[in-house]
């Protein structure tokens, strides 16, 4: 406890980290706790790895508060370290249809010479499996968000509905507009509060290419419970044509005991679910394409957690990064490209032989499904399936 006193030094405030002033609590006499592996006691050895409670091992009671799902065990974890923990409340949610599918287009309407777009913001049932279905943050009902496309110059209104039970708000990743629109919850702008609306205004900036949009209010909680979505900017002169162009929002869920919590980079809170536009493989779509065709994918580092994109047996060149051409000579030729939180990475090839092949990250626990393989695979793997 580095010289602290047992009995009245500070909990540590950094899982797995000891700082000065501070100890780990004694644990109490053996004590039945249902958020243990098989209600084993208090007393037990704490979990070693993250998220997982090996042979003899136990996870601590955490401390109570206001849960927004109920009580006991991760229910009870609503505040750590700052971050808001709680399950989603779906008592009031709509559910999707299981088949419904993110990263659908979203119709604009031309007012005042503007392309208007809407968005709401709510609380939703929705399935990545046909048979798990979490309770997300979505906007328009689908996860990932519907994929505005806009061309470069566009005069744009977007009008956000927040009916979330929280406070929320919009920000435009990567996109050079003014100040008092980037959507920085608190700092640029109020929170768009539950039950108001807000409208964003800008003109498209003359840099064509992948983005995306995502909330940038307790982002921790409200991004990976789904509130993401893809803007595209399309030049006004094409520079060139694919037969395929195919955006892929990577996603991560923590889903225990059918409660869906904000998969993040924390003691207990790792994901055990991975989704590439909402889905999970094999709900993952298929991309068809006849060989010979040019294909383009453009990936979305829109959750919290690195993944190494790979291609089976299609090399590619890299043509873009965040939204930002790669000069021809600059261009590398690769297999796998490691996309971070917030990065875009464009790719291109042409298709070079017939079959089934796979695209998925090359973190192998991030191709299962709650650590369960399916059809081959699970998690963020499609198919993109050549024909001659």
């Amino acid at each position: 406890n580095m010289g602290a006193s047992a009995g009245d030094c500070k909990p540590t405030s950094m899982p797995g980290m000891v700082m000065a002033g501070e100890c780990t609590p004694t644990p109490t006499a053996a004590t039945p706790n249902p958020a243990t592996n098989g209600g084993a006691a208090e007393g037990c050895k704490p979990a070693s790895m993250p998220g997982m409670v090996m042979a003899g091992e136990c996870t601590p009671t955490p401390a109570t508060g206001s849960n927004q799902g109920g009580t006991g065990g991760m229910d009870s974890m609503n505040m750590a370290g700052g971050h808001d923990m709680s399950p989603v409340d779906v008592s009031n949610a709509l559910a999707a249809d299981p088949s419904a599918r993110g990263n659908q287009p979203l119709v604009y309407k031309e007012v005042d010479g503007l392309k208007q777009f809407e968005l709401t913001a709510s609380v939703i049932k929705w399935n990545i499996l046909p048979n798990v279905q979490v309770g997300a943050y979505a906007y328009n009902g689908q996860v990932s968000g519907p994929e505005i496309r806009v061309t470069e110059g566009d005069r744009v209104r977007v009008i956000v509905h927040n009916q979330l039970p929280e406070a929320t708000s919009v920000h435009w990743h990567g996109l050079q507009i003014e100040n008092s629109m980037d959507g920085a919850a608190d700092v640029t702008q109020a929170p768009i509060a539950s039950g108001a609306t807000f409208t964003y205004e800008f003109t498209t900036p003359n840099t064509p290419g992948t983005y995306f949009y995502h909330t940038h209010k307790d982002a921790d909680r409200q991004q990976p419970l789904g509130l993401y979505g893809a803007l595209i900017i399309e030049p006004r002169v094409p520079t060139a044509t694919y037969a395929a162009d195919y955006t892929l929002m990577l996603g991560e869920w923590r889903v225990v005991d059918g409660k869906s919590y904000p998969a993040m980079e924390y003691d207990g809170m790792l994901p055990n679910y991975f989704t590439i536009n909402g889905k999970a493989y094999p709900a993952t779509e298929t991309i068809k394409v006849r060989q010979g065709e040019r294909v383009k994918l453009r990936f979305v580092g829109s959750g919290q957690f690195i993944h190494p994109m790979h291609v089976h047996g299609q090399p590619f060149e890299i043509v873009a990064t965040d939204g930002n051409p790669v000069p021809r000579e600059a261009r590398l030729t690769k297999d796998t490209v490691l996309v971070g939180p917030g990065e875009r990475y464009d790719v291109a090839f042409t298709a070079r032989a017939p079959g089934k092949w796979l695209i998925h990250c090359h973190i192998n626990h991030h191709t299962m499904n709650d650590g369960q393989e399916e059809q081959g695979g699970g998690g963020l793997v499609m198919i993109l399936e050549v024909t001659s």
